[in-house]
């Protein structure tokens, strides 16, 4: 069963979300505590502040206000006796919703010390009322006082017992911070373990498809197309290695299609120079060399000849590929010169070309088949004269002012009905020319011509049956090509 790629993302995302929710624990731990230890010691800090002040109100202003009436500084009723205990209760009653279970007994016993308390100054209120005397009232004042002085301690003992418990919250908070550094000790080193593990596992499943393919691009480049990289089941180096794969293929492929497009240069190439030495070609111009001897056209004999060594001498070139355009015109005008010679009855032929374009490089063996073409196939075809013009006219090419020569071989033969066009026209988009009926020339250049200069420059071919042919193409004026000895021409 074949496994599933793994993804380096989804890996380096679930080990980032667990290392952060590891570090959430410490934060949600002490947002926790704080809020629990806050609201205790705001508690402690209210009760006791509230026990202070109920402590005053007991001792200090209930006795004051008992004491200016017994002393008859003012009335009874006018007294804020009872508004003090009120307060007093409420504030107790208070406490007893928002304390501990250790300080509730002590604030029972103050409520109950409260309510003796406001027993003996309602008992005290009824012997005023009653006209009693002021010693029976003093005795009663003598026993607020007394309570008052107990409520008080009562109220002292519970200050006492709330900042004990303050001081247990603060062991708690001492406790919470060491539990606190354990805890994050803890996190950090299980996420230190976690992102070593992370990084180790991340390594490991990247360095080594890593390495594969380094080596896969080391043996690609050192000639190895054969080589493949395994597929390393990561997701994200999953295209890369298939890539690298592909372009190992490709290259292959690149170099195959360039060895078969050598092998049919060469064969284009051999076919051209064949085409120049054929033995029909070679017969008849012995031959006319031989008549005109025997006619003693002297003169003749020595300009054919002079063309016939000239024409060989361009046709073979030393083994380059690449001559000026000046010497692909003299190679045409020399087969011109010996085929006008031998049909001087019916050929007459005109060479056109620019000033300042002899130097320009140019395949050569390209206009020599077009001529030949021209006289075999139009020309001889058609009764009366013929008339043949070669021409190299410099044009607007490839994107620069003059940047291209137009050559152009024209005759006023009998020209190609629509068929044979159409027949010649696929013949010449034949990738291999094995299936050539008659166009072996044509061919033969257009395939040269679209090797040699990458694909831009093909035959071009007008024609109207009856009235002639034009065969044409436009090479570029400058062209970065290798020739044999790897030098640019």
């Amino acid at each position: 069963m074949e496994k599933r790629s793994k993804s380096l993302k989804k890996s380096l995302s679930s080990a980032i979300v667990i290392i952060i929710l590891l570090m959430l624990i410490p934060t949600l731990y002490s947002i926790a505590v704080f809020r629990f230890y806050t609201v205790r010691y705001d508690r402690i800090i209210m009760n006791v502040s509230s026990a202070n002040s109920l402590r005053k109100i007991a001792k200090e202003e209930l006795e004051g206000e008992i004491w200016e009436v017994v002393s008859g500084l003012k009335s009874f009723n006018d007294g804020r006796q009872y508004l003090l205990l009120r307060e007093v209760r409420i504030g107790i009653a208070g406490m007893m919703d928002e304390t501990s279970e250790a300080s509730l007994e002590i604030l029972e016993v103050a409520s109950r010390t409260e309510k003796t308390l406001e027993k003996y100054v309602v008992l005290l209120g009824e012997q005023i009322v009653n006209h009693e005397p002021v010693s029976k009232n003093e005795e009663v004042m003598e026993q607020i006082r007394g309570v008052a002085s107990v409520l008080n301690d009562v109220l002292q003992e519970y200050i006492v017992t709330e900042i004990e418990s303050a001081e247990s919250a603060n062991i708690g908070i001492r406790r919470w911070s060491f539990n606190l550094f354990l805890i994050q000790l803890a996190i950090s080193v299980i996420a230190f373990l976690i992102a070593m593990y992370a990084f180790s596992v991340l390594s490991r499943r990247i360095g080594r498809p890593v390495r594969d393919m380094e080596i896969l691009s080391s043996r690609i480049a050192s000639g190895d197309l054969e080589a493949r990289a395994m597929p390393p089941r990561v997701e994200e180096l999953d295209h890369l290695a298939e890539n690298l794969n592909t372009m190992a293929g490709h290259i292959q492929a690149l170099i195959d299609e360039n060895v078969r497009e050598q092998k049919n240069l060469q064969k284009a190439e051999m076919k051209a120079l064949q085409a120049q030495i054929t033995p029909h070609f070679l017969y008849n111009t012995l031959d006319t060399i031989v008549w005109l001897a025997e006619d003693n056209e002297m003169d003749e004999v020595v300009e054919i000849t002079k063309a016939f060594s000239a024409f060989f001498r361009i046709s073979l070139s030393r083994g380059h590929e690449w001559i000026t355009l000046s010497q692909e015109m003299e190679h045409a005008a020399s087969y011109l010169k010996i085929q006008g010679i031998r049909y001087r009855d019916i050929l007459e032929y005109q060479i056109e070309c620019d000033e300042g374009i002899a130097d320009v490089p140019v395949l050569k063996l390209l206009l020599q088949p077009l001529v030949e073409n021209a006289i075999y196939h139009g020309i001889k075809n058609k009764r009366g004269r013929g008339r043949l013009v070669v021409s190299a006219h410099k044009v607007s090419a490839f994107g620069k002012e003059d940047g291209g020569v137009r050559f152009c071989v024209e005759d006023n033969g009998i020209g190609f009905t629509e068929k044979r066009m159409h027949e010649v026209q696929n013949e010449l988009a034949l990738p291999d020319g094995g299936d050539l009926k008659a166009s072996y020339g044509l061919y033969n250049v257009n395939k040269r011509l679209r090797l040699y200069y990458d694909g831009l420059v093909s035959l071009h071919i007008e024609s109207l049956f009856g009235e002639g042919s034009a065969v044409s193409f436009v090479v570029p004026c400058k062209f970065e090509m290798l020739g044999e000895e790897g030098e640019s021409v």
